[in-house]
Formats: C-alpha cells, structure tokens, sequence
C-alpha cells in the first residue's frame, strides 16, 4: 500500500500533522507501543483509508518519537493510526490493532457525527484472564479522524486585546445553545457564525469577554437514554468530555470542515467589537472514561504515560467523577497541555481559558496534590502565555477544594463562596451580613494574607452548572428528571427559593418579588470588587424549567429563548444600566482591596454593624478614594418587611441622589442620568428584600 506515495523520514518534532515542503510532517509519541501504521484517507468522508503506511522503527522513529514524512498531502484529506505493542491491561498496557485511533494534537477532526462508540468499547476488566488479545469489532468507519487543513488565514491585523482585569466583564455562553433556537432569528444557527451575527448584542449588554463552554471536539452522541420530553435520544451538551484538545468543534461550523476558519473568523469578529475570547478547556480528563470505555485516542497511544493509574493499573484513578484523571504532571503529558494552550493562544488568538475541575493539573503521578505543582507554574510563567487571562475552577471531585489557595498569584478563581453567600443573604438566611460585606470588598479575607488582589475572584451568582438566575428565584427544589438519572444527579445545595409556589406562577406579588431578587443579583455582582461573570441569558431571564445539570439537554430546554430578551426588556435594561454603572465608578472595580478610609459600613441606625447579628441589613459608603470618584452609599436590605436606613452625610454637604432602587418599576429602578435628589432627608425606607444606591 506504499508503493504510490513518496515519503521520507520525517522529524520528530512538531507533534501532530504540519506541512513541511510539498507533502506533511507527521509526528506521534508512543513509548510504549512495537509498531505504529498511518493510515490515509483520500477524503473526510472515505470510509477505508487509501494508503496505509506501517512505520519502520529504525528509520521512523526517535526516541519516543515516531515520524514520517508523505509526499502530495493536500488539505481535505484525513489521517488516523493504528498501534501494535503488548495488551497486558495488569500491567496498564492496552494496545489493540483493531483500533483505528486519533492523533492528540490533530488540529481539526472530520467523522465526528458518525462516531460509534460501541464498536470502540475494550477488554471488559471483570474478566481476569487477560492473555488474549481485547475484545471487540474493529472499528473503522466508525470513528472520527484527522483531518488535514489549509493552515493559512488573514487575521488583518488582529492581535490581543488585553482588557486589564480591572475592566473585564465576562459572560459564560455556549456556542451552540446561544443561536440554536429558533427565536435567534440568524442566518446560521447553533455556530461560530451564529455568535458572530450576536456581537451587537453583546456590544450593547456591555460585557467586554465571552467565556465559551467547551469547543474543544467531543461526540454529542455518546449517551444512550431517551428524553422523555421529546423522546430524542440525549446529547451531550455542555462538552465537557473532550477528544481532540488541538481541534475546534465540527459541528458548530456552518460549513462542513470549515471550523478552524469559522472559529478563527468569529475571534477575529469578536476582538474588532472590543470582546476577549476565553475557551473553558477540560484538562482533567478525557472522553475514554474508565477501564469499560472506549479507545479513541489517548488509551490506544500510551495509556499508562496519559492517564493515571490505579496500583493494580488495569483499573483508572478518578479524581474527576468521569472515568479516568489526565496525568497532567508526568513531563510528556505537562508538555502536551502546554503545546496545546500555546496553540490556542498563538495561532487561534484567543485570551484566555478557564480550566475545569483545575485542582486536578495540581495532583502529582500518584495522585497527590502538588505542594508547587509543576504544570501550574509553567503555565504561569510560559513565555507565549504571559498575557493571557487564566482562570481556575479550584476544586475536583477527588476532594481538593483550593478556592483562595490555588497556587500563584497569576491564578484567578471562579469565587464559590461569592455565589453562596450572596445566595444565602438575598434569600433571607440569618447571620450572613459579614459574609456580604466580605464578597463585595473583592474576597480579601480569601486571598489578602497571601498576596493576592480582588483580580484573583471571579464573581458569579449562577454559571453553566446549576440553576439560571431566573430558576434561582423560582424553585426551591431541583428537577433534574429529563435526564432520566430519577432526579439524583445535580447539586442539592442552592440556596434558592420559590417564594411561594413552585416554578411558574401567575400571582402578581410572587412575580414582582422574583424579579426584584433579579435586580438584587445582578446589582450585588456589579457593585462588587473582583471580576464580574454573568452566566448567558440571566439578564432576560433565560430558564431550564429547574433542572440544575443540563448537561445533556441539546434542545430548547438548553438553548437560549430570545423572546424572552423581548419579554423581559426591563431586566435586560438594567442590566446593561448596572454594567454601565460599574464603568463608569472605577472605585468599583479597583484590582486593590479597600482601605479602612474608602469604605465606611453601618447599619440602619448608622451606628458600626453588629457582624454576629442575625439581622438581614447593611450599608456602607465608597468615599471615592485614590480615583476621585463619586461618593456612592450603598443599602441592602434582605429582611421579609421594610427597614428604614438613616443616611449618613454626602460629599461636601451635597445631596444624597438616588441612582438605584430594585423595587422601583423600570425605568425608575435604575438612572444613568436625571438622578432625584433626596434633599432634606436624614432617613430612607428601603422596601423588603431592596437594594439602593445613592450617589453624591
């Protein structure tokens, strides 16, 4: 089968597929494996490879490296390996010929939709003797492959946009779900031109960074249950189970094999706007899952180097709650995940990633978390990613929970105790007055003892994982029952309430009490130092009808409703007036801690709060400090009746002027002109469950 090509020896280095000369560089690591073939596939869409080239160690390989070099590779072709060595899973070695496999650095992966995870399943590990070679049907033709692309794009000029943190609002936003419905009303659902056609919108809500779910490659179609509310089969949704880490989603192109452009197309679009893009990549583990999953890719190449691996080694550890835990500090695996965000960063242009379950890049080979983790630090002072944003989910499920102790200074962190504790306040539990305060001064009780600064919080009430704003306010209970896993799966600690009837509700009273508690949310995020996150679709009131884990849920329950943006336009606007406001008072956004002569705090009487009291109030006054801003006086009150606040003096004998009021009707809720003056007045009443601002 080799007789028709030319090829060479090929280098050892870049990994993956790159051009060289007038033919392709391919380069794989294996340590483990006695043999490697390529095999070449005339077009994306071939069924059986047209050439299948076997590699000769003597001449093909270098060290751990196997390479060869093919004559007249154009772009539209594809690529995938078949591997040969010991299958001793006892001694976690699990090569299987009958495997077609992926390339890990492949840039772009064609075949996707037709993946047949069944036919990739291995050696079923209840049986002990494992001298035989593994079980199951060869799977080609049912697998996704390399696919082999024109590198080439005209970026115009593009470069990153570096918005300091003290400027950055992000918004959590999933490509598909965000145009997919039919209400988007664009001319390509569901895709990177499907945002692209949304910039407007975002320009005008004020967000200044999209944060994007998973658009590293994974197969949508690798759960087996039936939706019973349309009886279609579940699809993974969200992402997080990713295959090609090098490789932009297929499906989320409007052209078929058109992703790399697609994508690159929508940052370019994007930066123009003033909008960073930050990918949500999935480091910790991939979609091979446990010793019963499938081989796609990783497994087939080196299992024992990728992944980490019990003492008895034909068994995984699982730190993640999927099957199987990257091995992201042995040096090949470190190397691999740095070439990948280097890739990201360089040639895709993107500014940022927020790494999910992130604790897990900290776990040494034998599970243990690092005391210097070797990964994090090289991410951190990596040359080519010195400017990027990096954002940690510092947790996993293996028990690590490093949320204010996530190692270095350059880290910044999804805040959870920002999102309880601001949940637990607005809904009335007693004794959280302190645990306000402390959320909106940047955290400083998290993260000033070592250094850090209010950049290091991301701040967030909702995200992709949990309950919308909108259901935060209107289920006390989660409803998870559409994933057919009887209502077990999806957190049960979120501090929510229904305030009086469970989900929808017609009672005048119960609706306006919901949306003020909107407003609260949303004000609380804006007002507070750290880094803003809005999860998609809460600022028009986006729901999934109580179910707290969509994951699976590719339908409308999932995908973003915009009539409700015309339904709910009050909220949208104040919105978009809070994101404003914040702008415009950089004292509110500070990437330094208050000192004790910025910020003054009290309570109703205007005597110095009680922080062990139970009460459910607090003010405080931002004098403004080093920035010569405003003086701004913040109330909360989260008590069930109305509480009345004596004012405290305004700037030079000036008048207090109201600027927020979250139980005003819209357009009085929220002014970014025409402020009323309270002139006179010593005291104010706040409503029940109210926020105001006033500014002098």
């Amino acid at each position: 089968m080799t007789d028709s090509v030319r090829t060479g020896p090929g280098r050892p280095f870049p990994l993956g597929a790159w051009p060289a000369g007038d033919g392709v560089n391919f380069a794989l690591f294996s340590r483990h494996a006695d043999g490697v073939s390529l095999l070449l596939y005339a077009d994306a869409t071939a069924a059986r490879p047209s050439q299948r080239i076997e590699l000769d160690p003597a001449r093909h390989r270098d060290g751990d490296i196997w390479h060869i070099w093919v004559a007249d590779i154009r772009p539209g072709m594809a690529y995938a390996y078949r591997m040969d060595g010991p299958y001793e899973p006892r001694q976690g070695l699990r090569y299987n010929p009958q495997r077609v496999v992926i390339d890990p650095c492949a840039v772009a992966l064609s075949g996707v939709s037709s993946w047949d995870f069944a036919r990739a399943r291995g050696y079923d590990p209840s049986v002990d003797d494992d001298a035989g070679r593994p079980a199951g049907d060869d799977n080609e033709g049912h697998t996704a492959r390399g696919l082999i692309v024109d590198n080439g794009f005209d970026w115009q000029g593009d470069r990153p946009l570096r918005h300091p943190w003290s400027q950055t609002i992000l918004y959590e936003v999933h490509v598909r779900g965000f145009t997919a419905h039919p209400s988007a009303a664009v001319q390509h659902p569901g895709t990177y031109r499907g945002l692209m056609e949304k910039i407007p919108y975002l320009q005008e809500l004020g967000v200044t960074a999209v944060e994007l779910l998973p658009v590293h490659e994974f197969n949508e179609n690798e759960l087996a249950r039936i939706n019973p509310l349309t009886g279609g089969r579940l699809r993974n949704y969200w992402g997080y189970s990713t295959v090609g880490f090098f490789a932009p989603k297929e499906s989320y192109a409007a052209q078929a094999g058109a992703q790399l452009t697609e994508f690159k197309e929508m940052v370019r679009a994007l930066h123009r706007a003033g909008i960073e893009v930050i990918l949500d990549v999935v480091f910790n583990h991939t979609a091979e899952g446990n010793e019963y999953g499938p081989t796609l890719s990783f497994r087939g190449i080196d299992n024992p180097i990728y992944y980490l691996l019990e003492d008895e080694p034909r068994y995984y550890k699982n730190y993640t709650g999927c099957g199987n835990t990257f091995n992201c500090n042995h040096p090949v695996v470190r190397d691999f995940v740095l070439d990948c965000l280097r890739y990201w960063a360089a040639e895709m242009h993107v500014d940022g990633f927020r790494f999910d379950l992130a604790s897990v890049l900290g776990r040494d080979e034998a599970g243990n978390l690092a005391y210097n983790p070797p990964l994090l630090e090289r991410i951190a002072e990596d040359p080519i990613l010195r400017d990027v944003k990096l954002i940690a989910e510092a947790w996993d499920a293996g028990g690590a929970w490093q949320v204010g102790r996530f190692a270095g200074q350059r880290w910044s962190e999804w805040n959870c105790h920002f999102r309880d504790q601001v949940r637990r306040f607005w809904r009335g539990d007693p004794g959280m007055r302190g645990g306000l305060a402390h959320r909106l001064c940047g955290s400083a009780d998290l993260y000033q003892s070592s250094g850090k600064q209010p950049l290091n919080s991301i701040n967030f009430i909702t995200c992709h994982d949990g309950f919308t704003l909108n259901d935060l306010v209107s289920y006390a209970e989660k409803h998870t029952e559409a994933n057919v896993e009887d209502n077990r799966d999806g957190s049960d600690s979120n501090w929510s309430a229904n305030y009086g009837s469970e989900g929808e509700t017609d009672d005048p009273l119960i609706k306006a009490l919901r949306l003020r508690q909107l407003k609260n949310f949303i004000a609380t995020l804006m007002l507070s130092r750290g880094v803003p996150m809005l999860s998609g679709g809460d600022e028009f009131r986006r729901s999934q009808r109580g179910n707290n884990n969509a994951y699976c849920q590719d339908n409308e329950l999932s995908w973003y409703d915009w009539s409700l943006a015309r339904r709910n336009g009050g909220l949208l606007r104040f919105s978009r007036e809070l994101i404003a406001l914040r702008k415009r008072h950089p004292v509110l956004s500070a990437e330094y801690f208050y000192t004790a002569e910025e910020i003054t705090w009290f309570d109703p009487e205007g005597a110095d709060p009680d922080w062990h009291s139970e009460a459910r109030t607090l003010g405080c006054i931002l004098h403004g400090g080093r920035f010569e801003d405003a003086r701004l006086c913040l109330l909360f009150n989260a008590e069930p009746h109305a509480v009345e606040f004596r004012l405290p003096g305004g700037r030079s004998g000036r008048p207090w002027r109201r600027v927020v009021d979250t139980a005003a009707a819209a357009p009085y809720d929220v002014r970014s002109r025409d402020f009323p003056a309270l002139a006179g007045q010593q005291r104010l009443a706040l409503r029940e469950r109210a926020l105001v601002v006033l500014m002098s």
